[in-house]
């Protein structure tokens, strides 16, 4: 598969697998299924794969470690910390902390339940507005050092924290939501991590599903489904929305792609340190969204798709209220 370089020289595939959805619970029913899953996805080349210390809480760690025991080798495993996760119980206590204190101890939980005696990219999985940027750099340094960490990253960070982070410890990736319906981050984020030389792992490339071209003004989701509660999901807003998956669909058809590969390739042509991170739980998902790779969007293309910004502006914000207040911090 395709490899990518993103900041501080870490080379990793150009699409990584997120493991997010598996365990939202600490039950993980399909368990069984999203390992073979995650193998499998190892065994065709993949090699760039995503969780944290929150899901479940702790749960996803312990599955991903099980799939990979073995050929940790093969593979490179990004964690997070930085909610405020009880590192006696697991309980999440909903708020954020990354106090030093916090960190080392996750860490070491994250170490256990992975399996593994080093992570390749640790996150902040927040930014702690109560907890300088430069002393939670400097806590990930020493890990850095310790050998139990490799790279640095940020999730949701502001252009602010990016710099502050990255004076102290150079930042390897920013992990924060970018996607054809989600083009804030061209304004500010991308051209700091540009000038910083920090790669970019896009999560919700397909916008939380919305861009494949499955979801609709119709469509009801479960009480436990998290896009009940997002402005964006809204049946209007679902309504309005729909004309920028009809040209995912129309440019798809040039090519021979669904709209989901599209979305991808698009991402995949802004530049060449962004590496999207996509979930899924089926396998014929992950296969057509790998085939992505092989779509190759021409500059007319691009064009369309770069102009549906101004053209078909997204209605509905991506998170509800509050937790938008705690990104860009």
């Amino acid at each position: 598969m395709e490899k990518r370089i993103l900041g501080q020289g870490l080379e990793v595939t150009a699409l990584s697998l997120g493991a997010m959805g598996y365990g939202k619970s600490r039950d993980i029913p399909d368990r069984p299924d999203m390992i073979a899953l995650l193998r499998k996805a190892a065994d065709l080349g993949m090699d760039f794969f995503d969780t944290a210390e929150a899901y479940g809480p702790w749960t996803n760690e312990v599955m991903v470690g099980e799939a990979f025991r073995g050929i940790r080798d093969k593979v490179k495993i990004a964690t997070k910390f930085g909610w405020d996760i009880d590192q006696d119980t697991g309980e999440h206590r909903g708020s954020v902390n990354s106090k030093p204190a916090q960190i080392r101890s996750a860490v070491e939980g994250s170490l256990k339940r992975l399996g593994t005696d080093y992570i390749d990219l640790y996150y902040q999985h927040r930014v702690d507005p109560d907890v300088p940027m430069e002393e939670v750099a400097g806590v990930v340094k020493d890990l850095i050092q310790q050998g139990k960490v490799r790279f640095f990253g940020l999730s949701e960070a502001g252009a602010n924290s990016i710099r502050r982070a990255h004076a102290v410890q150079p930042v390897a990736a920013l992990q924060s939501e970018y996607s054809l319906w989600t083009r804030e981050p061209e304004d500010e984020i991308i051209p700091t991590l540009e000038e910083l030389g920090i790669g970019m792992v896009p999560f919700s490339p397909l916008g939380k599903g919305f861009l494949t071209g499955t979801i609709d003004a119709d469509t009801k989701f479960s009480d436990t489904d998290m896009r009940r509660t997002v402005p964006r999901f809204a049946s209007q807003a679902r309504d309005a929305n729909q004309r920028l998956v009809d040209l995912l669909r129309n440019v798809g058809e040039r090519h021979r792609a669904s709209p989901a590969q599209v979305a991808l390739a698009w991402l995949l042509a802004r530049k060449t340190w962004i590496v999207p991170l996509f979930g899924t739980r089926k396998l014929e998902r992950f296969e057509e969204n790998i085939g992505a790779l092989s779509v190759h969007l021409t500059a007319d293309d691009i064009r369309e798709l770069n102009e549906s910004r101004v053209a078909m502006p997204v209605e509905g914000s991506r998170y509800p209220e509050e937790q938008m207040r705690r990104v860009g911090l």
